[in-house]
């Protein structure tokens, strides 16, 4: 019963890298700077939510809100899970000075997927170990 478990938890892992790989393919081909974005001296980040936060206007107007205090500035929306920012590098001078807390490199917004799967996928073993305890107590009284 627990090998099931574990064969599916080495599927789920597989696909997640396999889409992890497909999305970052996707943002390399939607992401073309023109010599203008390199030579201007212009840096770039993409900013993540394994949850799909974005997909909400006030969580997105609040992510924009809290990276322009590190002077970031919105280009493009993805999709739920993915904006793309940029500022001009002469705005690492100020990075010293935002409020503690802010991370002016930070690539992740919200909760990470990972503990969810984790406790999803321990749902599930423990539920499959619960079936077949029931099914061999059951089996052993006949």
């Amino acid at each position: 019963m627990a090998y099931g478990a574990g064969g599916a938890a080495a599927a789920a892992a597989a696909a997640e890298e396999h889409r992890r790989m497909m999305l970052a393919e996707e943002e390399e081909n939607m992401t073309h700077y023109t010599p203008d974005d390199l030579n201007n001296d212009w840096e770039f980040k993409i900013v993540r939510s394994g949850t799909g936060a974005f997909r909400k206007a006030e969580v997105l107007n609040k992510l924009i809100e809290e990276e322009a205090r590190a002077g970031w500035i919105m280009l493009e929306k993805f999709d739920d899970y993915r904006i793309r920012f940029k500022r001009p590098r002469s705005a690492r001078a100020k990075d010293a000075y935002l409020p503690a807390g802010v991370d002016p490199y930070r690539t992740r917004y919200g909760a990470s997927v990972a503990p969810v799967v984790l406790v999803v996928l321990g749902i599930v073993l423990v539920l499959s170990l619960a079936l077949g305890l029931l099914f061999f107590v059951l089996a052993s009284r006949l």
